[in-house]
């Protein structure tokens, strides 16, 4: 696990642009946290390291969102009004596995709403610490992370 200190939206969104340069197509990025800490705004910096120029919106209401420009598709889901019933009857896997939709990058906030996850993913964790400051605590499942992002200072 790697635990990151975000002094402030600038670090969060160095944090998610790296991320955007250095994921693959299948990668699955876990966001938990509370409202408010970050989550969306890590998202749309990962758009931004995939070069997409789209604004990035939270889905919290479409559920999905689908941005197709960059390196790498980004797909972009908010399960935050969701309970794990109806999270299990939107098949996320067809996203992950890339059999219906071309691979790309799956970003998942309020992640802790599935009732199952896919095998290899990454559990990124937003916390509030002091004055403002936010932790970001970064732990690999069944896959490896680059070394941009096991090396990050913020």
């Amino acid at each position: 696990m790697s635990k990151i200190f975000l002094a402030d939206a600038a670090a969060t969104q160095k944090l998610g642009i790296t991320l955007g340069q250095s994921l693959n197509a299948g990668n699955v990025i876990l966001l938990q946290g509370d409202l408010g800490a970050g989550k969306t705004t890590l998202v749309q910096a990962i758009g931004e390291g995939l070069g997409i120029t789209d604004p990035i919106v939270s889905p919290t209401f479409t559920l999905i969102n689908e941005y197709m420009e960059g390196r790498l598709p980004l797909y972009h889901l908010d399960l935050y009004r969701l309970e794990p019933k109806q999270v299990a009857a939107l098949n996320l896997e067809t996203y992950w596995e890339g059999v219906e939709i071309t691979p790309g990058i799956v970003a998942i906030e309020w992640a802790e709403r599935m009732p199952y996850k896919p095998d290899s993913y990454l559990d990124v964790r937003l916390t509030y610490a002091d004055e403002g400051t936010r932790q970001a605590e970064i732990t690999p499942h069944n896959c490896t992370i680059s070394e941009e992002i096991a090396s990050i200072q913020m």
